[in-house]
């Protein structure tokens, strides 16, 4: 027997003493649904017992190859027996039966992407008792039917179509539109057809112990029931939609989900029983309100699948069956609220008349509402203003500045629709996930349109620009999941009549019939729906999200608590300059040099780099002086007073070039054309010139400060441009300028050293021909894991440092970034060699040689400014290990990701100062 405890029970004694082990605090064990359930017991809620087995069985059972651990159905088994003396039944018991649900619960909420069985325990000799018991004989028959079903596709693996045509059949036979309208007689009829189904398509390969007499039977022992329910909501840990979802949501494959075997409470036990999901704030906008619906007569499953539409919440208390209930739940919301100190997102039933509480959870939000009810919670006194901070998810920022539909624009609304997810997009109509995925592998935007979507949908949803539904209300599965993505969602848009076989829609009362690849337009925050095209533009950091960034800057700039944690820009020209200020950046961290080079000037560097006369390459290098100086003289008039990191050329030359391959084709069609001899020669040239040019690893080659040694007159241009344009602001305008050199791909201290000679001669030419001083300084750009080994040595000649840690992960690894995101990254990732894009989130042996390479230079110049630039200055994860781990100083990145990078480094200083952790996922 294993002493590690792998079952925990939840819920009270026959005599009503609360026997809960565990609480909120062990998540990680029992997954949140499972912690919650235990907590809710401890502070006195109603919640039907149970027991819950703890994720890391599930890792351990998985990776085994789904052998169970030494000792762990003994103790399912001794966990069964007690709930079954606590509740005073039995399972399978023909006189009174026990009913369990088996339901899934990871540490971070997943919903809808793993499995769930309710009514287990039901079989021909239990269905009787249920009848006995609740003199009901619909309701049993309903419920053995739904569990044959449920079992049948989420352990068995049978696809539930089978069933559905069964009961469409059966109510077509017996004349009536709705399964309640079925008589108890023709349930029972439908539960033998049912069982017929399942074991005609059982496969005897996957589960022997369902064969007897050489002929698979569905189940009927409830101790086999629900160990291979287990079993199976342990395997719905790696299905497919469950791996989509964690990898969007940055959630480890490792952590296994908890599995909660609970006593069933009916919802559908009539019209004085329900069951509904609720929200204690409105999850879309954070308005301070009881948000959610509800279903009579119907099991919990009925609510967020859409099957038919909801009551809004409000309208629970004034039904007079449920008012009792409705004020029963409402002081929970309060309750709740207080006690974790957040929104909660709460499943819940009223079996005849009495309310059960059924799950709670810290509820998921769109962008808008988290900063909404942050700030609220402050302003109520529940949380202060770190924590506020603290639990917004920086990433969830990319949310507001999403698009919204121009309010200059001149839209007629097509139809409408619950307002589910907050954004707009425009896109092409499509029917299936499949089609969204195929049309964003071709990089064609559409939007997703289905009658509702389920978990199976998750790739075309996270393909698609948005998702619009004719089904399901404001917790449905498209609702939940889109505001968990950010992705622009319209559901319950009840005029589309939805043809997904034939691909059209029908838009009721307008006379329209909509086809696959016809654009529309849909705005989440409003719920509508546009025929067309709609201009859409960005929005501005005003409101909730400005309050919110405002706390954060006071956090991260508070220098009585460590050094402030700095957010600079990368950009290449005035305009993203102006944006990131409107953004909030403090300095230009990165401008690139040779995006100057590109469009019509493309022409001049080509002259420069492919001519041997000294005349031409003169009047090349005149012309780039001048248009350089131009576009300095515009980036720091812009950020005047504010650091401007210019980064000398850094690509090899041959990028500027022609595509010799191009320069082939257009060499024969023109010897077809019959071209001038001179013309065809004057292009074989070119083509011989651009070939000489070819490296074998132009990465690793002719770059960077090489370029700057090998070919010195193109730095040399680019200096003066810095210098002239700083000096002529300087000078002539009364302007502050704040340029500094970066000295890009060194490795070796004596190429900075070289380097930094030069570009203080011209800067010193410069100042004196303007007669005022200029101070510009020099730094080094370190890409190359060598120069971060003899960073101390480079530090006495430098006067900053800029960690390029896009190329750095590139020679750390040896991986050419271009190839291998495309190539094997993925399949890296899938099989578990990364466990993340070392490209987009930064790798911790990267973050080692950036921090070996700060504290070399602090030890020789103290004080030194470091800082990272690139994609992972904008990725909180990376921000979180920049400033933390390797301590630089700043990070640097692209203009709209500049909120994200302000509050993720606020965060990072309080996680670092105060221990605060950023609210989970």
């Amino acid at each position: 027997m294993s002493e590690q405890k792998r079952v925990y029970r939840f819920g009270t004694d026959a005599q009503g003493n609360d026997v809960t082990e565990g609480g909120a605090s062990m998540k990680f064990a029992l997954g949140g649904k499972g912690a919650n359930l235990a907590e809710m017991c401890r502070i006195g809620l109603p919640v039907p017992g149970g027991f819950t087995i703890t994720c890391q069985t599930c890792v351990e059972y998985s990776g085994a190859g789904n052998v169970w651990p030494e000792g762990t159905l003994d103790e399912i088994d001794a966990a069964t027996r007690d709930l079954e003396h606590r509740q005073g039944k039995s399972l399978g018991d023909p006189h009174d039966p026990l009913l369990v649900s088996v339901r899934s619960g990871a540490p971070f909420s997943m919903p809808g992407m793993m499995d769930t069985v309710l009514n287990l325990g039901l079989n021909d000799d239990s269905v009787q008792g249920l009848i006995e018991q609740t003199k009901n004989p619909h309701f049993a028959w309903d419920s053995y039917r739904r569990f044959i079903q449920m079992f049948s596709n989420v352990v068995l693996g049978i696809d539930s179509d089978y069933f559905e045509n069964a009961l469409t059949e059966k109510r077509m036979v017996a004349g009536v539109k709705s399964d309640s309208e079925l008589t108890a007689e023709q349930l029972k009829e439908l539960v033998c057809e049912f069982r017929e189904i399942a074991a005609e398509h059982i496969s005897a390969d996957e589960h022997p112990e369902l064969v007897i007499e050489g002929k698979a039977v569905f189940p009927t022992d409830p101790e086999l029931q629900l160990k291979l329910a287990i079993e199976a909501v342990f395997g719905s840990w790696m299905n497919e939609r469950a791996c989509i979802y964690r990898k969007a949501n940055g959630i480890s494959d490792d952590l296994g989900t908890a599995v909660n075997v609970q006593v069933m409470v009916y919802g559908n036990k009539g019209e004085t029983s329900a069951t509904g999901v609720a929200f204690t704030r409105n999850p879309a906008d954070g308005t301070r309100e009881f948000y959610g619906d509800f279903l009579i007569d119907a099991q919990g499953e009925d609510v967020v699948a859409g099957i038919r539409n909801t009551e809004p919440i409000s309208d629970l208390k004034i039904k007079p069956v449920f008012a009792q209930a409705g004020e029963q739940l409402e002081s929970i919301f309060g309750i709740l609220e207080n006690h974790y100190r957040d929104m909660c997102d709460i499943e819940f039933t009223i079996e005849q008349g009495k309310l059960y509480m059924l799950q709670t959870r810290v509820g998921k939000r769109t962008a808008s509402a988290a900063l909404k009810i942050a700030i609220d919670m402050v302003g109520e006194g529940l949380i202060s203003r770190e924590e506020a901070v603290s639990r917004i998810d920086p990433a969830q920022l990319d949310q507001l500045l999403h698009p919204q539909f121009d309010t200059g624009s001149d839209i007629e609304v097509l139809a409408r629709g619950l307002n589910a997810s907050p954004g707009a997009a425009v896109g092409a109509i499509v029917f299936s996930s499949e089609d969204a995925v195929a049309a964003a592998d071709e990089g064609r935007p559409v939007i997703l349109v289905r009658w509702e979507t389920n978990p199976d949908d998750l790739k075309g949803m996270v393909a698609a620009e948005g998702i619009l539904t004719s089904h399901g209300g404001k917790t449905s599965h498209a609702a939940v999941i889109a505001r968990g993505m950010g992705a622009p969602c319209v559901c319950g848009v009840e005029s589309f009549s939805i043809d997904a076989a034939n691909k059209e829609v029908r838009v009721d009362g307008a006379d329209i019939v909509l086809h696959e690849g016809d654009i529309i337009s849909i705005d989440g925050t409003s719920g509508i729906v546009v025929l067309g095209a709609v201009d859409l533009v960005s929005p501005e950091l005003t409101g909730d999200l400005e309050t919110i960034l405002g706390w954060a800057d006071t956090i991260r700039m508070d220098s009585s608590k460590g050094t402030p944690n700095r957010v600079r820009v990368n950009a290449d020209n005035p305009a993203d300059a102006k944006l990131a200020l409107e953004f909030g950046a403090e300095a230009i961290g990165l401008c690139r040099t040779e995006h100057m080079f590109l469009g019509d000037r493309k022409n001049i560097i080509q002259s420069f780099i492919l001519t041997d006369d000294e005349q031409v390459k003169a009047k090349a290098l005149e012309d780039l002086l001048r248009v350089q100086t131009d576009d300095f003289l515009q980036m720091f008039r812009t950020m005047d007073g504010r650091d401007v990191v210019v980064r000398l050329i850094d690509p090899p030359l041959h990028e500027f070039l022609d595509d010799p391959r191009e320069l082939e084709v257009a060499i024969a069609k023109r010897e077809v054309e019959g071209a001038p001899a001179d013309e065809l020669e004057a292009l074989r040239k070119r083509l011989r010139d651009i070939d000489g040019m070819v490296e074998s690893n132009p990465m690793l080659g002719l770059r960077g400060v090489r370029l700057s040694i090998v070919y010195p007159d193109l730095p040399l241009m680019q200096v003066r441009a810095i210098a002239t344009a700083a000096a002529r602001l300087k000078r002539d305008e009364g302007l502050n300028p704040h340029p500094e050199v970066l000295v890009p791909l060194v490795a070796i201290a004596q190429e900075h050293v070289q380097t930094r000679a030069v570009i203080e001669r011209v800067v010193a030419e410069v100042a004196e021909e303007f007669g005022i001083r200029l101070d510009i300084p020099v730094g080094t750009m370190f890409e190359l894991p060598r120069a971060c080994m003899v960073a101390d040595a480079i530090a006495e000649h430098s006067d900053f440092f800029s960690f390029g840690t896009n190329d750095l992960t590139q020679t750390t690894f040896g991986f050419s970034r271009d190839d291998a995101e495309a190539k094997f990254i993925p399949i890296y990732l899938h099989k578990k060699i990364l466990e993340s894009n070392p490209f987009e989130t930064i790798d911790d042996v990267v973050v080692e040689l950036v921090k070996m390479a700060v504290d070399k230079s602090r030890a020789t110049k103290d004080g030194l400014m470091c800082g990272v630039c690139g994609e992972h200055g904008g990725d909180p994860a990376s921000i979180m290990k920049l400033f933390n781990v390797a301590g630089v100083d700043y990070v640097s990145c692209s203009p709209y990701r500049v909120p994200v990078a302000r509050l993720a480094a606020a965060q990072a200083k309080l996680e670092a100062e105060q221990g605060f952790s950023t609210q989970d996922k």
